[in-house]
């Protein structure tokens, strides 16, 4: 098949773009399994072996409170809604995490596209920038394998996302390039070297690899010769004190550079708080899988680095005219144990977790939905994974003829609560 075939016209993905409230998405995958009960969804009266060591504190929300690890959040949930009875069908990482992103589990068929390709497809790709974009430093995982949902599934590679990272210093980098020795985002304007490197290494890969290199480097060199393409990543052209109110942290400044990427137009940017669910494995990134230590991670590390780069990003959108055409969304695959384990700390859960949601369309100012005493299970309707990326979908644009089309988010529902 020709490069292009198959995409939409220039026209169609103009028109889509303007019936869409969202222009772009900005998912900030909490991937581990945030504790619900620790942070937005406390149960002060609940057992002490329920409830944990923290205080709560009132939100701008009526009758909403969260513990006292996110004060800057409570102070700005008039611009958000809050959902506390999510619920899904995986109780492990990877598994969790392709229901999280697609809707659907991996052994239920032809592993389904993530919510970001759906919208990737529907818009295609008019600038240099690609559709879909995961900052971080890799594909989500956990020590054995990654997830199966993070890309195009049953549509295709060519909707993949296309990876960059970003370190603390706001240093980003663009692993596809990793497979051109010495090739760095200034030489690659160099377009003799550029294109000897490729031949070099094109002779070294397999006929089926070919396609699919091919199309990530086209995408590499596409963005980082188009001067305005190139402005997104560089950090530097922020001020500093932009660049401190996010947090001198990884996943603060990829939160600024997902900003920035939303600025210049990307339909859809996945922010992974991690590459591995585990915090302490060697090699890891401190995902929020907290078997051990889940009081003393959240109250000194993990809710710290959110409360801030959160509330700057909702901050920062608004304060730029982007909130009310950009969807923010936060969220993990699942929650942890409301009952305080053995080892004095969460196991995962479930049954019950939560998500937030802001701009494009999204009534702000809402707690949506209710869990029992205990945090345990909702005790009013649960909203699953599939009823998120179809939201998110029809927010996008991407109406139900549209879905049915490209045979996606098949029995989902809006969550009408939000609108």
């Amino acid at each position: 098949m020709a490069l292009g075939a198959g995409l939409p016209s220039l026209a169609a993905v103009e028109q889509a773009r303007d019936r869409a409230k969202a222009k772009s998405v900005l998912l900030l995958w909490l991937w581990g399994g945030p504790s619900h009960i620790d942070m937005v969804d406390p149960k002060p009266d609940a057992p002490m072996e329920y409830r944990g060591p923290f205080g709560t504190i009132a939100t701008k929300t009526t009758g909403m409170r969260f513990t006292e690890l996110l004060p800057r959040m409570a102070a700005r949930s008039d611009r958000y809604s809050v959902i506390r009875s999510m619920q899904t069908s995986n109780g492990g990482h990877p598994g969790a995490g392709t229901v999280g992103l697609t809707g659907y589990e991996e052994n239920a068929g032809p592993i389904q596209p993530n919510f970001g390709s759906i919208v990737a497809k529907h818009r295609g790709q008019t600038d240099a920038l690609p559709p879909f974009f995961y900052v971080g430093r890799g594909i989500p995982r956990d020590l054995p394998r990654r997830i199966e949902g993070y890309g195009g599934g049953t549509l295709g590679k060519a909707y993949d996302p296309f990876l960059v990272s970003c370190s603390e210093l706001g240093e980003v980098g663009i692993p596809t390039l990793n497979m051109l020795p010495g090739m760095t985002p200034d030489r690659i304007t160099d377009r003799r070297h550029l294109l000897n490197q490729l031949d070099q290494t094109r002779r070294q890969l397999d006929n089926a690899r070919i396609r699919d290199w091919n199309r990530s480097h086209q995408a590499a060199y596409g963005l980082l010769t188009d001067p305005e393409a190139r402005k997104a990543f560089d950090l530097t052209s922020e001020t500093q004190a932009t660049r401190e109110m996010y947090g001198q942290t990884t996943f603060g400044q990829s939160c600024l550079l997902a900003r920035r990427l939303v600025e210049a137009r990307v339909p859809y940017v996945q922010v992974n708080w991690s590459e591995y669910v585990e915090t302490f494995t060697p090699g890891g990134d401190f995902g929020w899988d907290t078997h051990i230590y889940n009081f003393e991670l959240l109250q000194d590390r993990h809710c710290p680095i959110f409360d801030r780069a959160f509330s700057a990003l909702i901050d920062d959108l608004g304060d730029r005219g982007l909130l009310d055409e950009t969807l923010l969304i936060a969220m993990g695959e699942f929650g942890r144990t409301p009952h305080i384990s053995n080892r004095a700390s969460r196991e995962h859960w479930q049954h019950c977790y939560f998500s937030i949601w802001a701009g494009a369309g999204i009534q702000p100012g809402r707690c949506i939905g209710e869990s029992d005493a205990k945090a345990e299970h909702p005790v009013s309707r649960p909203i699953t994974p599939l009823m998120a990326g179809t939201t998110i979908s029809e927010l996008c644009g991407v109406g139900a003829r549209e879905r049915a089309e490209m045979k996606v988010l098949d029995g989902g529902s809006l969550i009408h609560e939000l609108l």
